[in-house]
């Protein structure tokens, strides 16, 4: 069941154990070794960097996806998450047509304050996160730099958000010092298809 967090003009849910440990830590070792993982570069202040973390983003036919100044082409859906998208859309009742799968290698690898509001996701776009491998600490604060929230995420948890939430705040997942096992993060969402 999704328990809804407290944040006002938003909708974020969180369910800790969308999978069981042993469904997640399965999910974890297929796809860390079936993705073939990139290192994107991003745009900030005009620049190109490499993304302080790996990526690959799947999906239906033309739903290519620009954002850091990119435009990604969609790989083909792999089996494992080809399922995990039925069964979201199921539970959600919510079509998802792509997904970027994100690895964090360590507690260096990160993603800064962001809002997934590109054009392409819709005005109140649904994002449901899975997180698999080891927890990390994802924060979420309004536009206006209040409220803030923090919530550690572990395997097998499924972050829903939805509504005016992207419209209204930023949210990052923030580097640590401590040492931590490698993370991968899949964002399913609904991208307008291109002809």
């Amino acid at each position: 069941m999704l328990g809804r967090l407290d944040l006002p003009d938003a909708d974020v849910r969180l369910q800790p154990a969308w999978l069981t440990a042993a469904d997640a830590a399965m999910a974890f070792a297929t796809l860390h070794r079936a993705i073939d993982w990139e290192n994107h570069p991003v745009r900030l202040f005009g620049r190109e960097h490499a993304a302080p973390r790996l990526s690959r983003w799947f999906g239906d036919a033309g739903t290519a996806y620009r954002y850091s100044g990119i435009v990604r082409e969609p790989s083909p859906w792999l089996p494992p998450l080809a399922a995990l998208r039925e069964r979201l859309s199921a539970e959600l009742d919510v079509e998802f047509n792509s997904v970027l799968a994100n690895l964090y290698r360590d507690g260096r690898d990160a993603m800064g304050w962001h809002a997934d509001d590109e054009p392409e996701l819709g005005s109140d776009p649904v994002i449901a996160s899975l997180s698999l491998g080891a927890t990390r600490r994802f924060v979420v604060k309004h536009r206006d730099g209040t409220p803030r929230l923090a919530v550690e995420l572990p395997a097998g948890s499924l972050l829903v958000m939805q509504g005016r939430t992207q419209a209204n705040y930023r949210h990052a997942l923030p580097r640590t010092a401590r040492p931590v096992r490698p993370r991968i993060n899949l964002t399913f969402r609904n991208v307008a298809t291109r002809r």
